[in-house]
């Protein structure tokens, strides 16, 4: 009798345990659970000792791989290999696709699909069914443990849970599966896709600052003016001795459209040897600050589209600004101002500001300068901290403003935030003392004003860089060399040089000798080349010639914008 007993008590007691383990499981994986039941299936948790060693070896032999950025099979490196080494080894693929901003080329025959960005390897993907085709989802858990994140992904053809292990700190393994189902509650892989966390973009630009010489990082920093309406020994000097980063053209080195696109053609083939492309920028505000010539329709002053007060209408002269910058080989617009007109005896802003309104400056202001970027074209918005309470011309002296910065924070700065904050790219800073900031330095050569104010107050992270060095708010108090040193001291990352061929090679001297001498460490100048390249490589600035301008083209836009 009592051994009848024992028979069925025992049983009771050991489901009672057996329960109570069960609940205690479901407890310790509620998240994954959790994350499982939104997709409407029972996930099979792995049982103990269900993997098969050869199964587990193979899932290692995976892992192993991952963590020195390779897959099984495959002789390729993630972040390293280069597109063209690919193709050199292995041919052209069978197909080329483009998804989620990369470049895929896929060797069907290989089992292998390859990710490009900046043409080098990002992702690695096998789909490789001898290899995978016996590794369930339960293997994985069982041999690796609870993943890192879990993902979905649904279309019309493929429903997918995927695992993602993070196996070092630049590499990330997906292992992806079909959606348990009931029918299949323990589906095998479908394809793995190794990829790197690196950002590839910051490494392409971080390895060419590596590879180049200080006098390139000092030519890259420097944006100069040019003699007369061709290229002459002392242009070619400056772009291939000194490899300059930029040029800006003024009116009187374009005669005409024609002769304007030769000169823009002949920069480009003498840049053509350099490793980076030069930014081509001019003066094109609209209204009397129009450089460039021939018979194009001008476009309105700033004061005119602030009075029709239209933020379309603001947005559309922004784009037909890059229209016609563009055709004429320019890919940087020294516009638009985003000073207020408050001083109505100021002699250099007035109608070149869209308002003395500080709100409308910044709603039309940035609208324009959205226009110019929705072109590809850089825009200058300037000129920071403000000038428009000035009453003397920076071209002929320095001007002083008596403003504290809780003046500055409610009318001047106002503008220029707002444009910081919707991805102002370039930000030209003003000539100007302003005594309660900065009683040493004007705007320009201030490490308040550039530093303190615009990159930490305001949170700028893009490029700096002057107004024109050679203005008499400078020259009539400093030498060009030691003045250029001192902006870069000041957190400027590109100094503006419009004039003269000897006073950009003094700049060139004074900073490269800052550096040598340790008055400037090379990390400082490294920051400033960093911004530039990542600018050029953003807005895809190349060598390229360009065919001749078709103004009738281009009038025909400008009409259809303005109305006439």
């Amino acid at each position: 009798m009592i051994k009848k007993l024992l028979y069925i008590i025992i049983p009771i007691v050991f489901v009672f345990i057996i329960g109570d383990q069960f609940i205690t499981n479901e407890d310790e994986e509620g998240t994954y659970v959790e994350e499982q039941s939104e997709m409407n299936y029972d996930y099979v948790l792995p049982k103990p000792g269900h993997t098969k060693k050869p199964v587990k070896n193979k899932i290692n032999g995976i892992y192993a791989q991952a963590e020195k950025g390779k897959i099984p099979g495959v002789p390729f490196v993630l972040g390293e290999t280069m597109e063209q080494e690919v193709t050199a080894k292995w041919g052209e693929p069978e197909t080329k696709i483009e998804a989620e901003s990369k470049d895929y080329s896929e060797y069907p025959s290989r089992n292998v699909h390859i990710g490009y960005q900046q043409d080098r390897i990002v992702d690695l993907r096998s789909y490789d069914k001898e290899e995978l085709s016996d590794i369930s989802l339960n293997d994985i858990e069982q041999t690796k443990g609870e993943a890192d994140d879990i993902r979905y992904y649904r279309d019309d053809d493929f429903d997918q849970i995927i695992l993602i292990y993070d196996v070092s700190e630049d590499f990330q393994l997906k292992l992806i599966f079909p959606n348990p189902t009931d029918d299949n509650p323990n589906p095998v892989i479908h394809h793995t896709s190794l990829v790197t966390l690196v950002d590839v973009d910051q490494l392409v630009v971080d390895e060419k600052i590596n590879n180049m010489s200080l006098d390139e990082k000092i030519g890259q920093m420097l944006f100069s003016g040019i003699s007369g309406t061709s290229v002459s020994d002392e242009t070619i000097s400056l772009i291939t001795d000194y490899k300059i980063g930029g040029i800006i053209l003024y009116a009187d080195n374009m005669e005409n459209p024609e002769q304007t696109v030769d000169l823009v053609n002949h920069l480009k083939v003498e840049n053509s040897g350099n490793a980076f492309p030069m930014f081509i920028g001019t003066d094109q505000e609209g209204g009397d600050v129009s450089r460039l010539p021939g018979d194009i329709v001008p476009t309105p002053k700033a004061s005119e589209i602030g009075t029709q007060n239209d933020s379309q209408f603001a947005y559309e002269i922004g784009t037909l600004l890059a229209w016609q910058l563009r055709a004429y080989g320019f890919n940087l617009d020294f516009a638009p101002v985003l000073d207020v007109n408050s001083n109505p005896d100021n002699p250099v802003i007035g109608d070149r500001a869209f308002s003395d309104n500080p709100n409308i400056v910044s709603e039309l202001g940035t609208l324009t300068m959205k226009g110019l970027q929705s072109q590809q074209l850089i825009p200058v918005i300037k000129h920071f901290p403000g000038h428009g309470d000035t009453a003397v011309d920076s071209h002929l002296e320095l001007p002083i403003a008596d403003k504290k910065l809780d003046e500055l924070n409610k009318l001047e700065l106002v503008p220029f935030e707002y444009a910081i904050k919707n991805g102002a790219d370039v930000i030209m800073i003003a000539h100007i003392l302003l005594p309660a900031l900065d009683p040493d330095y004007p705007s320009s050569m201030s490490k308040e004003i550039v530093t303190g104010l615009l990159r930490e107050q305001l949170h700028y992270h893009g490029v700096i860089m002057t107004d024109d060095m050679t203005m008499e708010g400078i020259t009539d108090h400093y030498e060009i060399g030691p003045a250029s040193v001192e902006a870069l001291k000041a957190g400027n990352d590109i100094i503006l040089v419009a004039h003269e061929y000897q006073n950009i090679v003094a700049a060139f001297d004074a900073i490269k000798e800052a550096v040598e001498k340790g008055e400037i460490p090379e990390e400082r100048i490294d920051e400033s080349v960093y911004r530039i390249i990542e600018l050029k490589q953003e807005y895809e600035l190349n060598d390229e010639q360009i065919p001749p301008v078709d103004i009738d083209k281009l009038n025909e836009s400008a009409e259809k914008i303005l109305g006439k």
